[in-house]
């Protein structure tokens, strides 16, 4: 067996550990066994890589290959080690930025290697070179916008810029207009490939993935994310065709279309465009702005009290949000549902599509702190039941438990579906504060009569329950 088609080989079997691991990280109970697939399957990819490359490559180009690896490998568990779950979104948008950067340096190598000397160049047939200028810039603009728009989603999960969408007048025609000049500067350098079309093509797909992210506002940060994750699948498929790697391609396809597809069903998850979101926010002619209207008065409620009221209830509804992950509460969280199960009060969790700021979030934080499976429910499962619950806890979450999605259609998030906390008994909300939440919308939940609001570190309070019962 030659080492092209040992390689080739060590492809076919990680693509279908790929596979295996999309749908192994689907499922609570197999999420484990994806992951382990998944790294298998890369394991096996790199090592055919390396493979490959020892037969074509000099010394020079293998030891930087492995300086190359070492330092990434590196990196990537230094971070692993040191990121707590909060900061598990913006992670995650940097390094899709990574990907977005890797697509574009392989475009341009593409690019000096074949385009910028056609005559003395042998890679490409002559018949071929127009497939392989199309490549060329395609992949550039795919990894251009992933690139900077995981940036500007890396700046606002973690702060550092506001997450109200930025409005330019007629942004939507400026992203149009991005697109049309993507269309024809792509015709152009097809037809005559030169240094100068490919800088446009760069510069304008930069800009348009500034744009297109600095357009969403805060509430739909997690669609964003999913939404980058497929974009960085494209730019590595689009690299995969630049470098004859059926792997990459594939891989690419995998998570692109994977993306796709979570990208499409949190929408749906929150009543939002699909178009819209891709597109960064089309049709929307307005920023959010602040809701100043008097609510009332909210009413708090101790520790004390709310053990009380747990007592005497025969369910519980717990719906955690990404407050639950900033107070790390969690363990304490699942200490308390053990604790309630074994007085036979009937506990469970509520998990909206979106609650925290990446899919999955809130799901993954209840499976580390050992929360069984089987009463932790989605949206649908459990929304019907809340008008049969004698006490909810609202842990950390806002946007996702906001009535005003239901009952105020010029809300900015009417529509949305949302848990409907409320048809409980009683409510009980951990908040540090009465701020709004991260989509900037004002809660009318806290301010109604079975509505109790428990002020503090989620995770402080939770334990000052568990003493008093």
């Amino acid at each position: 067996m030659t080492a092209t088609t040992a390689a080739s080989a060590a492809y076919i079997v990680a693509a279908l550990l790929f596979i295996l691991s999309l749908a192994g990280l689907s499922k609570h109970e197999t999420a484990k066994a994806g992951n382990a697939y998944g790294m298998a399957g890369m394991a096996i990819a790199l090592a055919a890589t390396i493979g490959l490359a020892t037969r074509s490559a000099s010394g020079v180009g293998i030891g930087l290959l492995v300086v190359a690896m070492v330092i990434g490998a590196a990196i990537g568990l230094w971070r692993a080690a040191r990121v707590e779950m909060t900061g598990m979104p913006e992670l995650i948008a940097i390094l899709h930025s990574f990907v977005g950067l890797a697509a574009v340096l392989v475009g341009w190598n593409g690019y000096l290697s074949v385009e910028a000397d056609v005559e003395e160049q042998t890679e490409v047939a002559p018949n071929l070179l127009g497939i392989h200028s199309a490549e060329v810039v395609i992949g550039v603009f795919i990894g251009a916008v992933t690139f900077t728009g995981s940036i500007v989603a890396f700046l606002k999960l973690s702060g550092r810029i506001k997450s109200n969408p930025l409005m330019l007048p007629a942004h939507n025609a400026l992203n149009l207009g991005a697109l049309v000049a993507f269309a024809v500067l792509t015709v152009v350098f097809v037809v005559e490939p030169n240094l100068l079309v490919l800088s446009a093509v760069t510069l304008v797909a930069l800009a348009l993935g500034w744009h297109l992210v600095a357009s969403i506002g805060g509430g739909d940060m997690p669609v964003v994310v999913s939404m980058l994750n497929s974009y960085s699948g494209w730019a590595a498929a689009a690299s995969g065709f630049l470098l004859g790697n059926d792997l990459l391609i594939v891989t690419g396809a995998l998570v692109g279309s994977s993306g796709a597809y979570l990208s499409y069903i949190m929408c749906k998850a929150m009543n939002r465009s699909f178009l819209s979101v891709i597109a960064g926010g089309f049709g929307n002619e307005g920023s959010v702005s602040a809701d100043d209207r008097d609510y009332g008065e909210h009413t708090e409620i101790t520790a004390e009290d709310t053990a009380d009221l747990l007592r005497e209830a025969s369910s519980v509804i717990i719906t955690p949000g990404y407050g639950m992950a900033v107070a790390q509460a969690q363990g304490a969280v699942a200490e308390l549902t053990r604790k309630l199960r074994a007085k036979d009060i009937d506990v469970r969790f509520g998990i909206h599509p979106v609650a925290g700021r990446l899919p999955g979030h809130m799901n993954v934080l209840l499976a580390e702190a050992k929360v069984p499976y089987d009463v932790v429910l989605e949206m649908d499962e459990i929304n019907d039941d809340f008008a049969a619950t004698d006490v909810v806890l609202v842990i950390g979450a806002n946007d996702t438990v906001n009535p005003a999605a239901t009952d105020d259609p010029g809300s900015p998030i009417a529509g949305m579906p949302v848990l409907t906390v409320w048809e409980a008994k009683n409510v009980v909300v951990f908040k540090r504060s009465m701020s709004t939440g991260y989509a900037g919308v004002q809660n009318p939940l806290f301010f109604r009569e079975n509505s109790r609001m428990l002020f503090g570190d989620a995770r402080e309070r939770v334990e000052d329950i568990l003493k008093a019962l």
